[in-house]
């Protein structure tokens, strides 16, 4: 049945709103505006002291319409089965000067808040999504971090400098994790550069090796279920699954090592950071009665290796409920933060990652703690004093640590009026469910088609998490959000 000709309007307009309930500002100032129509270049490649690496094949690996492209990487071979991994970072800070209008829109809200219908940039898409963003063809100045990963997936040595890079393809995930995979021949965008091929397969290889040490050292294989919006014209016409794969993992574990070596190279230099860190989880009783629940036993002591291991196991054993499982055990671990952390101080490490140094600073275009972590870089690398005090440094931690909380809360709350609006022509329709949560606040039921979450109630009496159920769609409100089932039946 076809949905409301007007859904992404009406989604926009729940979205600004929104936006404006959690502090967050949906729009550019003037003084912004105006400071962005002055800047009608990017910075030139040319600097002195700036390395020139535009001969090397760098390649962006990104969502399919993503524009604003924080990242470059390219490979090289080296004796023993290691690789020389160097990743490009956007030199965001070449335009945006501290305490600059842009600055000031990027600092209040600290990240692009990307909902069903509407993306609201940190920065002006004039620079986001063109003279800071690392394009298709495009010369630009670039932060580079080189990495040797060893065979057996250690980093054996690193590096850190700027330089001109330009990007000789624009690679999307899904379509590269099809060839890498083995299910599809190879994007025209790789055939079309000679040598890509084989740079894609090397830098394949490196990523899986880095990917094999977290492993080991505990790194949680977790999954969720993350959806997107498709519109036919202003019509919603589906939410889709995001599903990870090949190239996304790639990305990942370079930009996790990349962070790393950042982190440590801050630290080597005495300069205070912004780490990001997940700390040991105050629930861990919780997670340990959960997996008794499974019939599994953790240790009494938080141990990242042990529980990634029963989740390796619950996995394949039930693969239909794992990312259910994988929610709760996120909910008991709690969200990550930024702290500062001063020179020689100990690092609290990120639990989830399973690494002990760890910051961000690989998605400038997206994220102001990267724009912070690579303002310090560059003091460091010219040996200039640190840009931000300690409490400076502290106070902005904090500062964006909620306001990545309340992002969060506006790209929930979006997608579940989103779900609303695609559901509201469906009352009465029955759909097969898992029950999702269950407890006095509420029990909750995800359906698969579409992908969307909503409140059982009525017939939630004794359903228990992990249930099978047979529910019908009694009432949609997209204002609000809600999505309300009454459950016909329980299957298992």
């Amino acid at each position: 049945m076809p949905g409301r000709t007007d859904a992404r309007d009406e989604l926009r307009r729940i979205a600004h709103a929104t936006m404006l309930d959690y502090a967050l500002l949906p729009d550019f100032s003037r003084a912004v505006v105006d400071e962005t129509d002055a800047i009608t270049h990017a910075a030139a490649p040319s600097e002195a002291g700036v390395r020139d690496l535009r001969g090397l094949l760098w390649a962006s690996i990104d969502n399919d319409d993503s524009r604003d492209l924080d990242q470059l990487s390219v490979g090289e071979a080296l004796a023993n089965g290691a690789v020389k991994i160097l990743v490009a970072v956007a030199d965001v800070d070449a335009l945006v000067k501290k305490d600059c209008a842009i600055d000031g829109h990027a600092k209040a809200n600290t990240t692009s808040v990307y909902t069903a219908a509407e993306i609201f940039p940190m920065l002006p898409e004039k620079l986001s999504t063109g003279l800071t963003s690392l394009g298709e063809g495009d010369e630009r100045l670039a932060i580079v971090i080189e990495m040797v990963v060893a065979a057996d997936g250690s980093v054996a040595a690193s590096d850190v400098y700027r330089a001109a890079v330009l990007n000789r393809a624009k690679l999307a995930y899904n379509s590269l994790a099809a060839w890498l995979e083995g299910t599809a021949p190879a994007p025209p965008k790789v055939t079309a550069v000679a040598g890509l091929d084989e740079q894609l397969r090397m830098q394949d290889r490196a990523a899986q090796c880095l990917r094999r040490v977290r492993q080991a050292h505990g790194a949680l294989r977790l999954e969720t279920i993350e959806v997107r919006a498709v519109f036919d014209g202003g019509e919603l016409a589906d939410l889709l699954p995001d599903e990870k794969n090949r190239a996304k993992e790639l990305i990942e574990d370079f930009m996790i090592a990349v962070n790393g070596v950042i982190a440590r190279y801050l630290q080597s230099k005495g300069v205070p950071s912004l780490r990001r860190v997940l700390r040991t989880p105050r629930h861990w009783d919780r997670i340990v009665a959960l997996a008794a629940e499974l019939g599994e036993k953790l240790p009494a002591l938080a141990d990242a290796a042990s529980l990634d291991a029963f989740l390796a196991k619950r996995r394949e054993a039930d693969p239909a409920r794992f990312p259910d499982l994988s929610l709760s055990i996120i909910k008991l671990l709690g969200s990550g933060e930024y702290v500062l952390e001063m020179p020689g101080q100990p690092a609290e490490g990120h639990f989830g990652l399973a690494v002990k140094d760890y910051t961000h600073s690989t998605a400038p275009n997206r994220r102001f703690p990267d724009v912070i972590t690579q303002r310090l870089l560059k003091a460091a690398l010219d040996a200039r004093a640190p840009p931000y005090t300690a409490n400076e440094l502290k106070s902005l931690a904090l500062h964006c640590t909620e306001q990545e909380d309340n992002a969060a809360k506006v790209e929930r709350r979006v997608a579940k009026s989103a779900a609303a609006l695609l559901l509201e022509s469906r009352i009465g329709a029955q759909f097969d469910g898992i029950v999702t949560g269950a407890s006095e606040k509420g029990t909750w039921v995800r359906i698969v088609a579409p992908a969307t979450e909503g409140r059982v109630v009525r017939g939630f009496e004794g359903l228990q998490v992990g249930n099978r159920v047979r529910v019908q769609l009694v009432r949609t409100d997209a204002a609000r959000g809600f999505i309300d089932f009454a459950c016909v039946r329980k299957t298992s």
